[in-house]
């Protein structure tokens, strides 16, 4: 069963986003997204200050299976990257939407957020799939 957390917004590509305070938001992937991927073995991050459009690359993740990108769900600027991932990119196996969160942006504009799956519809997502 995968875990789907009330309160985050997702995407049909497995990306969560948690509205921080301002226009700030934390961007992760899924606990689906890593059952998919199996154990992750080495993680890339968008830079700090790095511009992202909605829907870019923002980095990608290595697994014993495949190496899969990871898309910003939102545009807006790297502030901060999660450099615990570094050491132990297995902490998104272990804690995807806690310990295991990949990068915050400070976003463009709130719009960006439109057109994002709420708790219900990602899990509908998933159980169609």
């Amino acid at each position: 069963m995968n875990e789907v957390i009330e309160g985050l917004l997702y995407t049909r590509s497995h990306e969560w986003v948690q509205k921080l305070e301002g226009s700030r938001v934390r961007i992760g992937v899924t606990d689906h997204a890593q059952h998919e991927l199996g154990d992750i073995v080495y993680i890339e991050l968008s830079a700090l200050g790095k511009v992202l459009a909605k829907g870019d690359e923002a980095g990608a993740l290595e697994s014993v299976k495949t190496v899969e990108p990871f898309y910003s769900p939102v545009g807006g600027k790297v502030v901060r990257v999660n450099e615990e991932l570094e050491k132990q990119p297995e902490l998104i196996n272990r804690s995807p939407y806690l310990e295991g969160w990949l990068i915050e942006l400070e976003m463009d504009s709130l719009q960006d957020m439109d057109g994002l799956l709420d708790s219900a519809a990602y899990s509908s997502l998933l159980e169609e799939a």
